[in-house]
């Protein structure tokens, strides 16, 4: 055993880091760094060496070559070298090769713990922006359709059988809102994201006189995370981003489940556009909707990620820990990516798709959908107690699927037959029997009546405008602190 344990120690090494720790954590991680985060470290870098500079705590002189060697640093080639633990000290290596030992004095006032929370808010922040520009244009063809739909009448489901008549605008509406929610989700973690806990240092901050504020607005921070303890220790800007996506891809693969069953043969309801469907590779009448089941895999996958987050950061100490870190980072940056790629998919089919209009109306009139209307009837016109007028109208409900009949089918005698202590006229059963009756005569506020529908698309293309405005002035905000941090490096290096 003492053999094995020298003859594993000669190949691991004698001092950090062993060559399995090395192999299986340090580069891993400098390829997540490298593809994730060296963009965020570098700016990071430069504003506080802006902000050193003007506190008086570096020279001019040493502010420009500080810069320059950062400027130079941005086309680096990043390559992994296990004689530096990360692409922080390997950058910091560069950085003394041209700024010699003013690189050191970058490192004034601020910590690799400060340092390394703000570059993952700000990558954060940047995926959140992303996938609330693709909300927006996602909600945005699902109104058009729903426009275009308001009046397409169709079956709704419950328990996935066929329960009352409804329209296709009224159902996409209800998918808009909770896109709307998922907006609103979305918004509230890019607001707890955006905040600077650069300045915090180790975690209590230091003795040099910085300005937190400065760097907060030079990065386009709305604020400060102030507290220099929960800057480092509170994780909870990644769970809320995590919790805002996986609630919004849990919501999507429902309505992606909707559409693919909408989509067969059986259901025959949408036709998924030629480019976004598959042909067997033996059976050629097949047309399979694999934009839609890759859009349901993704937005899994995407689930999958965000929990695998909460998992990681559950139970872990309040401080700063490696669970938080580097490890944890790239799960969230999928998750966003793979909810980017399903959102993307899913708004192409809504935008092409076919709907078989004849068809739905017809699936409409099926299954006695509309027995609701009599037993509505019976409480309303003819002063039946409802318990009992749904007693009435489920007797006619198994009177016709015991004869293999729709309601339709039924005249208004037949019916008053069933029913035996109720004479109906030919006119109220025909309103019974028609689900375009029966939507029309749903116009409580937030039903399928038409001009409800018209009245509530109305509504939601104006906050949709606003939602819009607000992901813009965020953006906005970023983009401008972006071009004040490029004058002032202009102007200090000129």
């Amino acid at each position: 055993m003492t053999n094995r344990k020298q003859e594993f120690m000669k190949q691991e090494g004698t001092v950090f880091p062993g060559k399995t720790y090395a192999e299986q954590l340090l580069a891993p991680i400098f390829r997540d760094q490298r593809d994730y985060l060296y963009k965020e470290m570098l700016a990071v870098q430069r504003v506080h060496v802006l902000m050193l500079y003007e506190q008086g705590i570096i020279s001019r002189e040493d502010g420009k070559e500080m810069l320059r060697a950062l400027l130079e640093a941005e086309d680096a080639d990043l390559t992994y070298d296990p004689r530096y633990e990360d692409v922080f000290f390997l950058l910091e290596a560069r950085l003394e090769q041209t700024a010699g030992c003013l690189a050191g004095n970058m490192h004034i006032g601020k910590s690799r713990n400060d340092m390394g929370v703000t570059m993952y808010r700000l990558a954060l922040r940047r995926r959140l922006a992303l996938l609330l520009e693709q909300v927006l244009v996602l909600q945005e063809s699902v109104l058009c359709a729903a426009e275009e739909h308001a009046g397409t009448i169709m079956p709704a489901y419950t328990h996935t059988q066929p329960a009352q008549p409804t329209t296709l605008g009224h159902y996409l509406l209800a998918v808009h809102d909770v896109l709307q929610r998922d907006m609103q989700r979305l918004l509230a973690s890019y607001d707890t994201v955006n905040l600077s806990p650069l300045g915090a240092a180790a975690l209590a901050t230091t003795g040099f006189p910085i300005n937190r504020h400065r760097t907060a607005e030079l990065l386009g921070f709305a604020g400060l995370a102030e507290n220099s303890y929960d800057a480092i220790a509170g994780a909870d800007y990644i769970l809320a981003g995590s919790a805002a996506v996986l609630t919004m891809m849990t919501n999507t693969g429902r309505v992606v489940q909707d559409l693919l069953l909408q989509a067969t043969k059986e259901f025959g309801g949408i036709l998924v556009a030629a480019p976004y469907v598959q042909i067997s590779s033996i059976m050629p009448q097949k047309r399979n909707p694999v934009s839609l089941e890759h859009a349901r895999a993704l937005s899994s996958s995407a689930c999958g990620e965000a929990l695998v987050v909460f998992h990681m950061i559950h139970n872990t100490p309040f401080g700063d820990i490696v669970d938080t870190e580097d490890d944890l980072q790239p799960h969230l940056y999928r998750s966003i990516e793979q909810a980017l790629r399903a959102l993307k998919l899913l708004d192409a089919v809504i935008r092409t798709m076919e709907v078989d209009v004849s068809h739905l109306a017809e699936k409409a009139q099926q299954h006695s959908i509309t027995i609701t209307e009599l037993a509505d009837v019976l409480a309303r016109e003819k002063g039946i107690p409802f318990r009992q007028a749904h007693q009435l109208a489920a007797r006619v409900a198994k009177s016709c699927l015991a004869e293999g009949k729709e309601l339709s089918d039924l005249s208004a005698a037949e019916a008053s037959t069933v029913l035996a202590e109720v004479e109906l006229t030919d006119a109220e059963w025909a309103g019974i029997v028609s689900p375009a009756e029966f939507i029309r005569r749903r116009s409580v506020t937030g039903g399928p009546n038409l001009e409800e529908v018209k009245r509530m698309m109305a509504e939601r293309k104006s906050r949709l405008q606003q939602s819009q405005q607000e992901v813009q002035s965020r953006q906005a905000a970023v983009e401008a602190a972006e071009r004040l941090q490029q004058q002032l490096i202009q102007r200090l290096l000129s």
